[in-house]
Protein backbone atom coordinates (compact mmCIF):
# COMPACT_ATOMS: atom_id res chain seq x y z
CA UNK A 1 0.00 0.00 0.00
CA UNK A 2 1.43 3.61 -0.58
CA UNK A 3 1.88 5.64 2.18
CA UNK A 4 0.32 8.95 2.49
CA UNK A 5 2.46 12.06 2.20
CA UNK A 6 2.14 14.38 5.19
CA UNK A 7 1.43 18.08 4.79
CA UNK A 8 3.57 20.73 7.43
CA UNK A 9 0.11 21.19 9.01
CA UNK A 10 -1.23 17.43 8.80
CA UNK A 11 1.80 16.71 10.73
CA UNK A 12 1.04 14.42 13.94
CA UNK A 13 3.87 16.19 15.59
CA UNK A 14 3.31 17.38 19.06
CA UNK A 15 4.52 20.10 20.74
CA UNK A 16 3.97 19.64 24.47
CA UNK A 17 7.70 19.45 25.90
CA UNK A 18 6.07 16.67 28.16
CA UNK A 19 5.74 14.38 25.13
CA UNK A 20 9.11 14.80 23.62
CA UNK A 21 11.41 12.12 23.90
CA UNK A 22 15.36 11.50 23.55
CA UNK A 23 16.47 11.97 19.18
CA UNK A 24 19.11 9.76 17.88
CA UNK A 25 21.10 12.03 15.80
CA UNK A 26 21.65 9.84 13.43
CA UNK A 27 18.13 10.17 12.38
CA UNK A 28 18.22 13.68 12.05
CA UNK A 29 19.23 14.75 7.60
CA UNK A 30 21.08 17.74 7.36
CA UNK A 31 19.81 18.59 4.00
CA UNK A 32 16.38 18.81 6.00
CA UNK A 33 17.45 21.15 8.11
CA UNK A 34 17.58 23.20 4.69
CA UNK A 35 14.63 22.74 3.60
CA UNK A 36 13.40 24.31 7.07
CA UNK A 37 15.94 27.22 6.93
CA UNK A 38 14.07 27.77 3.37
CA UNK A 39 10.99 27.87 4.65
CA UNK A 40 11.72 30.09 7.81
CA UNK A 41 13.51 32.72 5.11
CA UNK A 42 10.38 32.77 2.45
CA UNK A 43 7.70 31.93 4.40
CA UNK A 44 6.10 29.91 1.42
CA UNK A 45 6.49 25.98 0.39
CA UNK A 46 6.44 27.32 -2.91
CA UNK A 47 9.00 30.02 -2.63
CA UNK A 48 11.32 27.71 -0.52
CA UNK A 49 10.75 25.44 -3.22
CA UNK A 50 11.86 27.71 -5.48
CA UNK A 51 15.22 28.61 -3.58
CA UNK A 52 16.45 24.63 -3.42
CA UNK A 53 15.15 23.79 -7.24
CA UNK A 54 12.52 21.19 -5.96
CA UNK A 55 8.62 21.55 -6.02
CA UNK A 56 6.79 22.71 -3.26
CA UNK A 57 5.87 18.79 -2.13
CA UNK A 58 8.83 17.92 -1.69
CA UNK A 59 9.27 20.33 0.31
CA UNK A 60 5.88 20.23 2.48
CA UNK A 61 7.53 16.09 2.55
CA UNK A 62 10.84 16.52 3.83
CA UNK A 63 9.24 19.33 6.61
CA UNK A 64 6.85 17.15 7.54
CA UNK A 65 9.78 13.83 8.25
CA UNK A 66 11.79 16.22 10.04
CA UNK A 67 8.87 17.15 12.45
CA UNK A 68 8.52 13.02 12.84
CA UNK A 69 11.96 12.64 13.54
CA UNK A 70 12.05 15.20 16.57
CA UNK A 71 8.27 14.59 17.76
CA UNK A 72 7.08 18.49 17.11
CA UNK A 73 5.94 20.65 15.17
CA UNK A 74 8.20 22.99 13.82
CA UNK A 75 6.19 25.26 11.19
CA UNK A 76 2.88 26.57 11.62
CA UNK A 77 0.63 28.31 9.17
CA UNK A 78 -0.24 32.29 9.66
CA UNK A 79 -2.06 34.95 7.89
CA UNK A 80 1.21 35.76 5.98
CA UNK A 81 2.44 32.31 5.21
CA UNK A 82 3.88 30.03 7.28
CA UNK A 83 6.11 30.99 10.74
CA UNK A 84 8.63 28.53 12.67
CA UNK A 85 7.17 27.64 16.29
CA UNK A 86 9.31 28.59 18.93
CA UNK A 87 11.28 25.37 18.67
CA UNK A 88 11.47 25.66 15.17
CA UNK A 89 13.06 28.71 15.54
CA UNK A 90 15.61 27.09 18.30
CA UNK A 91 16.48 24.31 15.78
CA UNK A 92 16.86 26.61 12.75
CA UNK A 93 19.11 28.56 14.28
CA UNK A 94 21.51 26.00 15.35
CA UNK A 95 20.77 25.02 11.05
CA UNK A 96 22.28 27.76 10.59
CA UNK A 97 25.27 26.82 11.54
CA UNK A 98 25.42 23.81 9.59
CA UNK A 99 24.81 25.20 6.59
CA UNK A 100 27.81 28.00 7.10
CA UNK A 101 30.06 24.70 7.77
CA UNK A 102 28.80 23.43 4.72
CA UNK A 103 29.93 26.71 2.76
CA UNK A 104 33.23 26.59 4.51
CA UNK A 105 33.95 23.49 3.29
CA UNK A 106 32.87 24.38 -0.68
CA UNK A 107 35.29 27.47 -0.21
CA UNK A 108 38.31 25.18 1.15
CA UNK A 109 37.61 22.51 -1.93
CA UNK A 110 37.42 25.54 -4.64
CA UNK A 111 40.66 26.89 -2.75
CA UNK A 112 38.70 30.31 -2.28
CA UNK A 113 40.88 32.43 0.08
CA UNK A 114 37.78 35.40 0.55
CA UNK A 115 34.50 33.04 1.19
CA UNK A 116 31.72 33.82 -0.83
CA UNK A 117 28.47 34.45 0.47
CA UNK A 118 25.30 32.20 -0.90
CA UNK A 119 21.81 31.46 -0.03
CA UNK A 120 19.07 33.87 0.03
CA UNK A 121 18.52 36.90 1.52
CA UNK A 122 14.71 38.42 1.65
CA UNK A 123 14.30 42.05 2.61
CA UNK A 124 10.87 43.78 2.79
CA UNK A 125 11.27 47.99 2.95
CA UNK A 126 8.75 50.75 2.14
CA UNK A 127 8.20 51.51 -1.30
CA UNK A 128 9.65 54.77 -1.61
CA UNK A 129 13.03 54.38 0.38
CA UNK A 130 13.04 50.21 -0.65
CA UNK A 131 13.58 51.27 -4.42
CA UNK A 132 15.93 54.78 -3.97
CA UNK A 133 17.61 53.25 -1.03
CA UNK A 134 17.87 49.69 0.11
CA UNK A 135 18.14 48.23 -3.82
CA UNK A 136 20.97 50.31 -4.54
CA UNK A 137 22.28 49.01 -1.13
CA UNK A 138 21.01 45.22 -2.17
CA UNK A 139 22.67 45.55 -5.60
CA UNK A 140 26.08 46.13 -4.20
CA UNK A 141 26.20 43.35 -1.90
CA UNK A 142 24.94 41.34 -4.60
CA UNK A 143 27.62 42.45 -7.11
CA UNK A 144 30.39 41.55 -4.65
CA UNK A 145 29.14 38.09 -3.58
CA UNK A 146 26.82 36.68 -6.97
CA UNK A 147 26.55 33.38 -5.59
CA UNK A 148 23.96 35.18 -2.95
CA UNK A 149 20.48 35.33 -3.78
CA UNK A 150 18.84 38.64 -2.96
CA UNK A 151 14.60 39.53 -3.25
CA UNK A 152 13.45 43.21 -2.09
CA UNK A 153 9.65 43.18 -1.17
CA UNK A 154 8.33 46.64 -1.26
CA UNK A 155 5.23 47.41 0.88
CA UNK A 156 4.29 50.55 3.31
CA UNK A 157 2.97 48.39 6.26
CA UNK A 158 3.34 48.02 9.63
CA UNK A 159 5.57 44.94 10.54
CA UNK A 160 3.34 42.27 12.37
CA UNK A 161 4.43 39.94 15.64
CA UNK A 162 4.00 37.01 13.29
CA UNK A 163 4.78 37.63 10.11
CA UNK A 164 7.38 35.81 7.80
CA UNK A 165 9.17 35.23 4.74
CA UNK A 166 11.74 37.99 5.30
CA UNK A 167 15.36 38.22 7.15
CA UNK A 168 15.43 41.94 7.21
CA UNK A 169 12.56 44.45 7.80
CA UNK A 170 12.82 48.38 7.14
CA UNK A 171 9.52 49.81 8.59
CA UNK A 172 8.67 52.88 9.31
CA UNK A 173 8.02 53.16 13.74
CA UNK A 174 9.10 50.93 15.59
CA UNK A 175 7.82 46.92 15.07
CA UNK A 176 6.27 45.72 18.83
CA UNK A 177 7.93 42.38 18.93
CA UNK A 178 10.64 41.07 21.17
CA UNK A 179 11.47 37.87 18.87
CA UNK A 180 13.00 40.52 16.70
CA UNK A 181 16.43 42.58 16.86
CA UNK A 182 15.55 46.57 16.14
CA UNK A 183 17.68 49.65 15.72
CA UNK A 184 16.53 52.91 14.44
CA UNK A 185 18.33 52.95 10.96
CA UNK A 186 17.49 56.76 10.00
CA UNK A 187 14.72 59.28 10.52
CA UNK A 188 13.17 61.04 6.91
CA UNK A 189 11.68 64.12 6.98
CA UNK A 190 8.15 64.51 5.20
CA UNK A 191 6.60 68.54 3.82
CA UNK A 192 3.85 69.88 1.99
CA UNK A 193 4.86 70.09 -1.78
CA UNK A 194 2.71 71.73 -4.78
CA UNK A 195 3.47 72.50 -8.18
CA UNK A 196 3.85 76.04 -9.54
CA UNK A 197 0.43 75.18 -11.91
CA UNK A 198 -1.41 74.32 -8.80
CA UNK A 199 -0.61 77.36 -6.52
CA UNK A 200 -1.67 80.08 -9.52
CA UNK A 201 -4.89 78.10 -9.92
CA UNK A 202 -5.61 77.76 -5.66
CA UNK A 203 -3.85 80.28 -4.31
CA UNK A 204 -0.70 79.39 -1.95
CA UNK A 205 -2.01 78.50 1.97
CA UNK A 206 0.30 81.14 4.26
CA UNK A 207 -1.49 78.98 7.26
CA UNK A 208 -2.52 75.45 8.00
CA UNK A 209 -5.69 76.52 8.75
CA UNK A 210 -5.86 77.82 5.09
CA UNK A 211 -4.74 74.25 4.07
CA UNK A 212 -8.80 73.03 4.53
CA UNK A 213 -9.44 75.25 0.81
CA UNK A 214 -6.52 72.46 -0.98
CA UNK A 215 -6.49 69.06 -2.00
CA UNK A 216 -4.46 67.20 0.50
CA UNK A 217 -2.74 64.15 -1.28
CA UNK A 218 -1.40 61.21 1.09
CA UNK A 219 -2.15 57.70 1.69
CA UNK A 220 -5.82 56.06 1.70
CA UNK A 221 -6.47 56.39 5.33
CA UNK A 222 -8.50 52.71 5.78
CA UNK A 223 -6.13 50.91 4.63
CA UNK A 224 -3.11 52.44 6.17
CA UNK A 225 -0.89 49.96 7.43
CA UNK A 226 1.51 52.00 9.30
CA UNK A 227 0.05 54.16 12.55
CA UNK A 228 2.72 56.67 12.47
CA UNK A 229 1.68 57.98 8.71
CA UNK A 230 -1.97 58.73 10.43
CA UNK A 231 -2.21 62.34 9.08
CA UNK A 232 -4.52 62.94 12.46
CA UNK A 233 -0.98 62.71 13.64
CA UNK A 234 0.52 65.77 11.63
CA UNK A 235 -2.65 67.26 10.66
CA UNK A 236 -5.28 66.92 13.08
CA UNK A 237 -9.13 67.36 11.50
CA UNK A 238 -7.54 66.93 7.86
CA UNK A 239 -8.34 64.05 5.29
CA UNK A 240 -6.80 63.18 1.90
CA UNK A 241 -9.42 63.68 -1.03
CA UNK A 242 -7.01 62.87 -3.49
CA UNK A 243 -5.31 59.21 -1.75
CA UNK A 244 -3.70 56.09 -2.80
CA UNK A 245 -1.33 53.30 -1.12
CA UNK A 246 1.94 54.17 -3.29
CA UNK A 247 4.02 57.03 -2.65
CA UNK A 248 4.80 57.36 -5.99
CA UNK A 249 1.29 57.12 -7.27
CA UNK A 250 1.13 60.24 -4.85
CA UNK A 251 4.12 62.28 -6.04
CA UNK A 252 2.96 62.16 -9.71
CA UNK A 253 -0.44 63.29 -8.48
CA UNK A 254 1.49 66.13 -6.91
CA UNK A 255 3.46 66.73 -9.79
CA UNK A 256 0.77 66.96 -12.16
CA UNK A 257 -1.30 69.49 -10.09
CA UNK A 258 -3.86 67.27 -8.24
CA UNK A 259 -3.29 68.80 -5.43
CA UNK A 260 -0.56 69.86 -2.50
CA UNK A 261 1.07 66.19 -1.31
CA UNK A 262 2.56 65.19 2.43
CA UNK A 263 5.85 64.18 0.74
CA UNK A 264 9.18 62.56 1.90
CA UNK A 265 11.66 65.07 1.17
CA UNK A 266 13.90 62.53 -0.72
CA UNK A 267 11.37 62.39 -3.18
CA UNK A 268 9.94 65.49 -3.61
CA UNK A 269 13.13 67.66 -3.28
CA UNK A 270 13.92 65.67 -6.96
CA UNK A 271 10.76 66.67 -8.28
CA UNK A 272 9.76 70.18 -9.74
CA UNK A 273 7.58 71.07 -6.49
CA UNK A 274 7.73 74.12 -3.94
CA UNK A 275 7.94 73.32 -0.05
CA UNK A 276 4.79 74.30 1.45
CA UNK A 277 5.07 75.67 5.71
CA UNK A 278 8.15 74.48 6.00
CA UNK A 279 8.27 76.04 9.52
CA UNK A 280 4.86 74.53 10.45
CA UNK A 281 4.79 71.62 9.05
CA UNK A 282 8.27 69.44 9.36
CA UNK A 283 7.27 65.44 9.52
CA UNK A 284 10.11 63.11 10.83
CA UNK A 285 9.75 59.56 11.00
CA UNK A 286 12.11 56.56 11.60
CA UNK A 287 12.83 53.91 9.88
CA UNK A 288 13.56 51.16 11.72
CA UNK A 289 15.47 47.98 10.78
CA UNK A 290 14.53 44.80 11.98
CA UNK A 291 16.12 41.09 12.17
CA UNK A 292 15.06 38.17 14.01
CA UNK A 293 17.42 38.11 16.96
CA UNK A 294 18.33 34.41 15.93
CA UNK A 295 19.41 35.03 12.24
CA UNK A 296 21.19 38.49 13.30
CA UNK A 297 24.48 36.86 13.18
CA UNK A 298 24.09 35.31 9.99
CA UNK A 299 26.72 36.34 7.16
CA UNK A 300 24.72 37.43 4.57
CA UNK A 301 22.02 39.28 6.35
CA UNK A 302 25.27 41.03 8.59
CA UNK A 303 26.61 42.18 5.17
CA UNK A 304 23.17 43.81 3.77
CA UNK A 305 22.49 45.14 7.05
CA UNK A 306 25.99 46.94 6.99
CA UNK A 307 25.08 47.94 3.34
CA UNK A 308 21.72 49.24 4.65
CA UNK A 309 23.17 51.38 7.33
CA UNK A 310 26.08 52.62 4.90
CA UNK A 311 23.39 53.91 2.27
CA UNK A 312 21.78 55.90 4.82
CA UNK A 313 24.56 57.41 6.57
CA UNK A 314 26.28 58.50 3.13
CA UNK A 315 23.05 59.48 1.67
CA UNK A 316 21.50 61.43 5.10
CA UNK A 317 21.77 64.82 3.58
CA UNK A 318 18.83 63.87 1.33
CA UNK A 319 16.52 62.03 3.89
CA UNK A 320 16.99 65.03 6.17
CA UNK A 321 17.91 68.06 3.49
CA UNK A 322 20.05 70.79 5.80
CA UNK A 323 16.82 73.23 5.82
CA UNK A 324 14.64 70.82 7.69
CA UNK A 325 17.33 69.45 9.72
CA UNK A 326 18.22 72.46 11.73
CA UNK A 327 21.77 71.44 11.59
CA UNK A 328 21.32 69.05 14.36
CA UNK A 329 24.39 65.96 14.68
CA UNK A 330 23.62 63.04 13.69
CA UNK A 331 24.57 60.02 15.99
CA UNK A 332 24.07 56.26 15.30
CA UNK A 333 21.49 55.09 17.14
CA UNK A 334 22.37 51.83 19.67
CA UNK A 335 20.41 48.73 19.21
CA UNK A 336 17.66 47.92 21.45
Amino acid sequence: MRRATVSPDESPARDSARHRRPIDPRRLRADDLRYLLAVARTGRLVAAAAVLGVDHTTVSRRIAALEKTVGVRLVERGADGWALTEVGRTVAESARAIEEALDHVADAVAATDSPSLRGMVRVTAPDGFGALYVAPALARVQRRHPQLTIELITATRQLALHQSGFDLAVTIGTPPSSRLLTERLTDYALGLYATDDYLARHGRPKTIADLRGHTLVFYIESLLQAGDLDIEHHLPGMTAAFASTNIFAQLEATRVGAGIGLLPAFLAEKAPLHRLLADEIDVRLPFTLAVRREDAAHPPISAVRAALQHEVTTRRHELLPERAADHQRYSVPSQQ
